[in-house]
């Protein structure tokens, strides 16, 4: 019997240990998530370096790759909830369900408002719906949030474009030159910009 009790009162005091053990653990996780801020869309601490290795780049193959990184870490939701809506977006928009996908984008936006790119997913759908005006003010709210975003300038250079002001075009091309000077891209539309001013003339 001694020895029984023996061994109940250790079992006792082994679950005792290891409920504080077990409660440390937790507190650890619960400070570590909900004390120290998640950095994620524009506000990526490794987007700095990236648009500093985008200035050095001196091919268009080493551009792409760079911004295909800065890409990855504008579309990395700040939320599980925003992440979820971000992918029923990207899924309506791949088939081709503006209207849904709009839906999506306003919940987006709506719930997290300091998230760059769903304001710029949001501008990307009104422009293919022929919602310039919506677009350009999506656009100028993405912008507020990430300066460097050459995605949205682009596209605010082609709603400039398709309405014939050149010259603003021109203007949007060239930011978009100045943040990647390696791009293609960024070279084809300065330069096609620049023509039809001249045939403007």
């Amino acid at each position: 019997m001694r020895v029984c009790t023996h061994v109940l009162m250790s079992k006792s005091a082994f679950t005792q240990q290891l409920i504080r053990t077990t409660s440390v653990v937790l507190m650890v996780w619960l400070t570590s998530t909900l004390l120290v801020p998640a950095y994620a869309d524009q506000n990526d601490q490794s987007l700095d370096r990236y648009f500093e290795q985008l200035q050095k780049a001196d091919s268009n193959a080493q551009t792409q790759d760079i911004q295909n990184k800065i890409w990855q870490a504008w579309l990395s939701a700040p939320d599980s909830n925003s992440t979820y809506l971000m992918s029923q977006l990207n899924a309506a928009m791949s088939l081709g369900q503006h209207e849904l996908a709009l839906q999506l984008s306003d919940q987006l936006v709506d719930s997290t408002p300091l998230f760059a790119e769903a304001w710029n997913k949001r501008a990307t759908l009104h422009y293919l719906m022929g919602n310039h005006g919506k677009s350009v003010a999506d656009i100028k709210q993405t912008l507020a949030l990430e300066p460097r975003h050459f995605g949205a300038l682009s596209g605010l250079g082609l709603i400039f474009m398709s309405a014939g002001r050149y010259e603003a075009a021109l203007e949007a091309f060239n930011k978009v030159l100045e943040i990647s000077p390696a791009s293609d891209n960024a070279r084809g539309s300065v330069a096609r910009a620049r023509s039809l001013i001249g045939d403007d003339i």
